[in-house]
């Protein structure tokens, strides 16, 4: 192994505390790991020289041999019988590098304490109740700890035992040549406990499938995909750790009426001809009752009125939206021969005398001429 200064190999200043040496030396490790350079001798060489560094300079009492009495006070250290060797210097790669950075422990294995599962539901809702809100009860199924053993998965008047494999660690490390690989206990799946009496009900396994029912509270004004987050709803945690959480995701169903876009409303609203001509009074509907827009004489088919704060308020904040009502003349149909007859008769006055009534189709037809016009020349 060189005998390079520790401190100039991680980059430190010789006063540096223990957790600037461990941030120098994850950024070397990740650096020169030979995972990340296969056939690289220098990068394993590298790897080896700030793993010993690292082990050196983290450790209380041979960091201080090493301050006073440089590589020769490690050399009688080791000589004394103290246990270090540089042969471990691949070491348990993940557990001092990644283990930290992904919540496991350093030495020592991982934890065997495991969060329960995520649920999602999807709820289906009716566009009034996703606009002012309401409360349902859901029926869904979820793993919960068995009540019989208490989630230990051991019988009554039993408890789970250590596992002689990996002595509870739920690790077990296996040597491949310059490397030493932590993986989970081949015996205990990584548990640290066997359990010898299994519990009838859950089979030693600790949780127990069950059905739950749950009052949901909706907020007013959700909307499609929206999620409501029930804390501690979801699966059992396992050995003791944390239940999930339940997710509910809304659905609106499709509404006769109303199309909704975020806080807006928008509906079609059918109107005679003779009161777009001649113009009126329309009654409309709106989620909380009946509203009326006065429609001016002359009004043509499409034309969009807007009911201001009609709309709906978001879940979020923010201003409630309008209600906007899109007038299609309606044709009707069905005609007496007396009333065709009265039609053709108005259709005939409104081209003569010299004066035109259809503004669009006037429009139109020159805009059709002109098209045609700009193709034959």
């Amino acid at each position: 192994m060189s005998k390079s200064d520790y401190y100039q190999v991680l980059g430190v200043p010789r006063n540096a505390t223990e957790e600037a040496v461990t941030k120098a030396y994850r950024r070397l490790a990740m650096k020169y790991h030979p995972d990340r350079n296969p056939d690289d001798k220098e990068a394993e060489e590298r790897f080896k020289e700030a793993k010993e560094a690292y082990e050196i300079l983290t450790d209380a009492q041979k960091r201080a041999a090493y301050d006073q009495y440089g590589h020769a006070g490690l050399d009688a250290a080791r000589g004394a019988g103290q246990g270090f060797s540089p042969s471990e210097a691949f070491g348990d790669v993940f557990g001092d590098v990644f283990g930290d950075i992904f919540g496991g422990a350093r030495r020592g294995g991982r934890s065997t304490v495991f969060r329960g599962a995520d649920l999602r539901y999807e709820m289906t809702l009716d566009l009034e109740q996703a606009v002012f809100g309401t409360s349902t009860e859901i029926d869904f199924q979820t793993v919960a700890e068995c009540k019989e053993c208490g989630g230990s998965g051991a019988a009554k008047g039993h408890s789970p035992v250590t596992c002689e494999t990996c002595s509870g660690a739920g690790q077990v490390r296996m040597s491949q040549g310059f490397f030493t690989v932590q993986q989970p206990c081949p015996r205990c799946k990584g548990r640290g406990t066997i359990i010898k009496d299994p519990c009838v009900s859950c089979g030693g396994h600790g949780r127990v499938r069950a059905n739950k029912r749950l009052s949901v509270k909706v907020p007013a004004g959700v909307d499609n995909g929206d999620r409501i987050r029930l804390a501690g709803e979801g699966e059992s945690g396992r050995n003791g750790g944390p239940t999930g959480d339940l997710y509910v995701e809304v659905v609106v169903r499709e509404h006769p009426i109303f199309e909704r876009d975020g806080a807006h409303l928008s509906c079609e609203v059918p109107v005679s001809f003779a009161t777009t001509a001649l113009g009126g009074t329309v009654e409309v509907p709106t989620l909380e009752g009946q509203a009326n827009i006065k429609v001016p004489a002359g009004t043509q088919s499409g034309r969009v009125f807007r009911l201001r704060e009609k709309g709906v308020k978001p879940v979020r904040g923010g201003p409630t939206g309008d209600l906007f009502c899109r007038v299609v003349v309606e044709t009707p149909v069905d005609l007496t021969a007396e009333q065709k007859e009265s039609l053709r008769k108005f259709e005939t006055s409104l081209t003569s005398g010299g004066r035109r009534h259809n503004p669009r189709e006037r429009s139109w037809l020159e805009g059709v001429k002109q098209f045609f016009s700009r193709i034959g020349g």
